[in-house]
């Protein structure tokens, strides 16, 4: 029973990295794209080059929540305090991120209304 817990966690964590990493990319091609695209149309306003990093901020975002999945999935089966400090320090990290990203996010959305 443990073998097949573990080798479904495993495939859950894994499943999860994907994501973050596919995540990453899907950001990073969309805000080059965005990029080439203002340079060509000679638009390179500092706000569309803020909600550039905004919207690829909101990308990252995302994938660190599904880092985070992640590593807690790993973390759930049979876990050492090795295991738990690493988790601690990662999801405390990924956290703080986390909040200022959402924190600009917010902000820029409310200078946007304004």
């Amino acid at each position: 029973m443990r073998t097949w817990l573990e080798l479904f966690v495993e495939v859950v964590a894994r499943g999860a990295e994907f994501a973050t990493v596919a995540l990453v990319a899907i950001g990073a091609l969309e805000a080059g794209w965005r990029i080439v695209w203002q340079a060509v149309q000679r638009t390179g306003s500092a706000q569309a080059k803020r909600e550039i990093w905004l919207r690829f901020a909101s990308w990252i975002l995302l994938a660190l929540e599904f880092a985070l999945g992640a590593d807690i999935v790993r973390t759930a089966v049979a876990p050492t305090w090795d295991d738990i400090g690493q988790l601690a320090a990662i999801a405390t990290i990924r956290t703080a991120l986390s909040w200022f990203l959402e924190r600009d996010l917010s902000e820029f959305e409310e200078t946007k209304k304004a």
